[in-house]
């Protein structure tokens, strides 16, 4: 009877380490992955970080001056660099993290072949890195804008906090569903590339939804981020008011990919990395 006892205290006090070991584990193998994608990313160019800062900034001066030559007022307020920079910076975000995301399996796919790392440590390894970048260069855009230019502003802040997770958010659903397209069809990344070519433009990012023609309208409605660049600018310029935006269509928009990727890489991704 002792022995039985102490055999159940062994056991009983060894099971519940095993979910921590899981968690911990996890948590090992994406900060490893996290920091092999730094070093990737930033750690072999000049200036690393200082790219990512300049690179959407440079597009948003030259997007606003060149538009500052052809109209004497931006859509809204008086900067066209700010409004340029509204819509930029969460089309950037939803660009880039549906990138990343969904070329994970292929950045990660040696480290893959060990038992400790798991396809969803490579994808969320990117996707919280991607979505820190995004953050950090967005806050430190907008806040030079408003510093250099001098621009009052009445900040709409859950408003800007939502347009931004979903931005993320579609950015994560879009990427999830690639992530198998483009390890299973060979030509999809190509493909993809043709498709979103002409997003920015169809995006709010140059201009107004308000702005467009009703035809534009009608079709570009179904356009996602549409709407995120629409939420944006209504968080920071208290004067728009945008009866347009639908944030159940973007959730719907990047919950249903975002499942449909999951349930679809979880089936076949060990198939997918031995191609």
């Amino acid at each position: 009877m002792s022995v039985a006892s102490g055999s159940l205290e062994e056991f009983g006090s060894e099971l519940p380490r095993a979910p921590q070991r899981i968690k911990y584990r996890a948590f090992r193998s994406i900060s490893a992955l996290m920091l092999r994608e730094v070093a990737t990313r930033f750690g072999r160019t000049p200036g690393g970080f200082i790219w990512a800062v300049l690179q959407p900034l440079a597009t948003i001066i030259v997007l606003g001056f060149a538009f500052s030559l052809i109209a004497r007022t931006p859509s809204l307020g008086t900067s066209f660099i700010m409004f340029k920079a509204t819509g930029m910076l969460p089309f950037s975000m939803f660009k880039t993290t549906s990138n990343m995301v969904g070329k994970s399996l292929s950045f990660s796919k040696q480290l893959l072949a060990y038992p400790g790392v798991n396809w969803i440590d490579a994808v969320l390894a990117r996707l919280f890195l991607n979505v820190a970048v995004s953050l950090v260069v967005t806050i430190l855009i907008l806040a030079g804008i408003i510093y250099f230019e001098g621009l009052t502003l009445i900040l709409d802040w859950p408003r800007i906090a939502m347009a931004t997770l979903l931005a993320a958010l579609l950015g994560f659903g879009i990427g999830m569903l690639n992530c198998f397209l483009v390890e299973r069809i060979s030509i999809w990344s190509n493909v993809w590339g043709i498709m979103t070519a002409p997003l920015m433009i169809a995006s709010g990012v140059l201009m107004l939804y308000d702005d467009l023609p009703p035809l534009g309208q009608k079709f570009l409605w179904y356009n996602p981020v549409m709407h995120i660049t629409g939420l944006m600018r209504e968080g920071f310029y208290s004067t728009y008011q945008p009866s347009y935006i639908s944030i159940p269509y973007v959730l719907a928009c990047s919950l249903i990919p975002l499942c449909l990727g999951l349930l679809l890489v979880r089936r076949y991704h060990l198939e997918l990395l031995n191609r």
